[in-house]
């Protein structure tokens, strides 16, 4: 099995040919050609590359497959015995890549 742990929006993403990830927005459309190339850790079968941080030469080939909100989270501030009550909410906006292929440079 080939798979790779990638950064990405500041977090870290396991990336396996054929399965989706969802990374923070990303400026692009849908059905775009994404590459993210810091790919800290590379899997393949018994062989492990770990990077320092990064490993150079090797990528994440994905492509952009939907652009999604995710649940609300409701933010609320109150003090006690002054009538102050504010209430917020937020969506985060994410990318959901389908992982075409890791590519490495040999």
């Amino acid at each position: 099995m080939k798979y790779a742990i990638v950064e990405a929006g500041g977090k870290q993403f396991r990336a396996e040919e054929g399965k989706t990830i969802q990374v923070d927005l990303l400026p692009a459309a849908v059905g775009e050609e994404v590459v993210l190339d810091k790919v800290l850790l590379l899997v393949d079968g018994d062989h492990v590359q770990v990077g320092t941080p990064y490993i150079k030469g090797a990528s994440i080939k994905a492509q952009v497959a939907d652009q999604i909100k995710g649940k609300k989270v409701l933010v609320f501030k109150y003090k006690p015995k002054s009538q102050y009550r504010r209430r917020a909410g937020h969506r985060q906006k994410y990318t959901r890549l389908l992982v075409e292929s890791v590519v490495t440079e040999k």
